[in-house]
C-alpha cells in the first residue's frame, strides 16, 4: 500500500511528466499551439520558460485557459499542482 500523501515527497518534475506531459512535452498539442504566440522562446515547452510563477500555473491550471480544461483537484490533487507549480517556476529545474 501507497504511504499517504502528506508523507510523500512529492516530485514536480515526474508529476509534471506524467499528468501533463501528453499535451506539454514533445509533440503534445500544447506544445504546437503555444510555440505559434508571439514572441514565445520556448517552443511551446513550459519547462523551458523562464516567466512562469506558481500562482499563474496553479490559477491557469484550476480554471483552463484557451483550449486547455480546467484541472480539477479531483485529478490533481493541490500538493501535486504545488509540486508541479514550483517545478515549472524554477524553469523546468
Amino acid at each position: 500500500m501507497a504511504a499517504p500523501q502528506s508523507a510523500q515527497v512529492l516530485d514536480g518534475r515526474d508529476l509534471y511528466q506524467h499528468r501533463c506531459g501528453m499535451c506539454h512535452q514533445g509533440i503534445g498539442m500544447a506544445v504546437s499551439l503555444l510555440s505559434r504566440r508571439p514572441g514565445d522562446t520556448s517552443n511551446g515547452l513550459l519547462e523551458q520558460r523562464k516567466d512562469l510563477a506558481v500562482e499563474f500555473v496553479t490559477t491557469v491550471t484550476r480554471t483552463g485557459i484557451g483550449n486547455m480544461p480546467r484541472i480539477p483537484r479531483g485529478e490533481v490533487s493541490d500538493p501535486e499542482m504545488k509540486a508541479i507549480a514550483t517545478y515549472l517556476a524554477k524553469g523546468g529545474q
